[in-house]
């Protein structure tokens, strides 16, 4: 039986899954409160988190994944390639995302920025030598396009976990376990994400399996993995395409919480969630506290993810029908609409702003395993074009432009910030400008980069016809080469 014709169980792609649990973990917290992190809670500067966040993400995504994809492309171990990966890291990814989030005291400012600059680096680097290798690990599980198209399901669920747990709760219990101090919040929360991560990371090693593996006659340089992907055109449509999806989602992410700080009328959000509450609240439920703006965050957040998890339900049957390119650049057109219409809500208008969350929320959903078994057919074309196969090296397209979009994204949010006029501080009253800003970015800045996005899916030439025809390939290229 070749790799194409497996079928994975149940357990090996929750397995899977939970590796991506993990690594969210971390992601989306870098993603939704770094930002936030730097300027009102560890207290640096806008233009100094800015410079931060910019140059070591820059460092990070130019760096940092090449360099790994190409190693673990030539590690050979008894457990695979990409495997062992996982192993080594789950520890050292703990114990750095902890220290990240820490806030020890410095006697001078310029004590604060080094330690910022160095945990930050070493978060980046910790987290590309584990979620790359964990990333083209879906690429060798199995051959077969639908059950790709599978993991990528349970494995984008795992995620809506972890982006429920960040974006959901992880305000009001950093409060509650900090007694009001966010600072030791933010400490004890990620310690206790770093034990659960770790475990997590280990349950994958052991669940998963590899089972494409390249035959012993393939050798390739380093420069000609890297010049197999310059002529990959899908390969750079994606590095682009990655890089844009996640500049929006970190410039929305990132600033929906100085959003319901400063532009949200609390009275009316008070009003709007107070009912959903007392409900929480009667039945013994209500993690999300009293204070109106850390728990309508919550409730706004809980509502977008469990529509998307309702949107990551419909992708695989969608897909397999209509082709990933097709139905990933119908539903973010789609979805960008009610990221572009929150310029259009008053502070008053809260039921308008939950409703194209959600919407927003569910449309986005369809998309978002996709983009990750996108990549992973861009590794075929490769092996089908050029008889080489480097899974981890094309893998590092898509971790360059997951780093690469959330560090532009995160710089953009305190640059933005800055420029209409934001001052950190809890207590601070914004200007009507800063205000303005925290509208603006939410709704037309992070609306640009994903239109952009939907744009070049136009070039993209991998189709639902082509998908077939290259898994079909392949799969008689494996069966060959293994009777030989």
């Amino acid at each position: 039986m070749g790799p194409n014709d497996v079928k994975l169980t149940v357990i090996e792609k929750i397995g899977y899954s939970l590796g991506d649990l993990a690594a969210n973990l971390v992601f989306q917290t870098l993603m939704t409160y770094l930002a936030y992190f730097y300027t009102d809670i560890y207290k640096l500067e806008p233009n100094d988190a800015t410079a931060i966040m910019f140059i070591v993400g820059t460092v990070a995504a130019f760096g940092f994944n090449p360099i790994v994809g190409a190693i673990a492309d030539r590690t050979n171990s008894r457990w695979g390639k990409f495997r062992p990966w996982i192993l080594w890291t789950a520890v050292p990814l703990g114990v750095i995302s902890v220290l990240a989030f820490s806030t020890p005291e410095f006697s001078s400012y310029q004590g604060k920025v080094v330690y910022a600059v160095i945990t930050y680096t070493l978060l980046l680097l910790l987290y590309a030598a584990s979620n790359l290798p964990y990333s083209a690990l879906s690429g060798v599980i199995t051959g077969n396009m639908k059950e790709r198209n599978s993991i990528s399901s349970y494995r984008f669920v795992a995620v809506m976990f972890a982006q429920f747990f960040v974006q959901v709760f992880m305000l009001p219990i950093i409060i509650y376990a900090g007694d009001g101090d966010k600072s030791l919040g933010i400490e004890i929360v990620m310690t206790w994400l770093a034990i659960i991560g770790t475990i997590l990371l280990l349950i994958t090693f052991i669940a998963t399996r590899e089972r494409i593996i390249p035959s012993v006659e393939q050798k390739s340089s380093l420069s000609e993995d890297i010049s197999d992907l310059v002529k990959n055109k899908p390969w750079i449509i994606m590095l682009i395409l990655t890089t844009l999806t996640f500049i929006s989602l970190a410039m929305k992410g990132g600033s929906y919480v100085y959003y319901f700080e400063n532009y949200i009328d609390s009275s009316s959000l008070t009003y709007f969630i107070k009912p959903v509450l007392n409900f929480l609240s009667n039945v013994g439920i209500n993690f999300f506290g009293n204070d109106p703006v850390s728990a309508g965050f919550g409730l706004f957040n809980a509502g977008g993810i469990i529509f998307m998890i309702f949107g990551i339900s419909l992708s695989k049957p969608l897909a397999d029908r209509y082709g990933k390119r097709n139905i990933f650049g119908t539903f973010l057109f789609i979805a960008t609409i009610f990221v572009f219409v929150f310029n259009f809500f008053r502070p008053s208008d809260i039921a308008l702003i939950f409703s194209s969350q959600i919407l927003h929320g569910f449309f986005y959903g369809i998309t978002i395993p996709l983009l990750w078994a996108m990549i992973a057919d861009v590794a075929d074309f490769s092996e089908w074009k050029n008889n080489r196969r480097a899974t981890a090296i094309i893998f590092s397209a898509m971790m360059v432009g997951l780093k690469l979009g959330l560090t532009i994204g995160s710089s953009l949010v305190t640059k933005i910030l800055d420029f209409y006029g934001y001052i950190a501080g809890d207590e601070i009253v914004q200007t009507n400008q800063a205000v303005i800003g925290t509208k603006l970015l939410v709704s037309i800045y992070p609306a640009i980069p994903f239109l952009l996005g939907v744009g070049l899916l136009f070039f993209y030439e991998i189709n639902k016809s082509l998908e077939n025809k290259i898994e079909l390939d392949l799969s008689q290229r494996r069966k060959f080469n293994q009777n030989a």
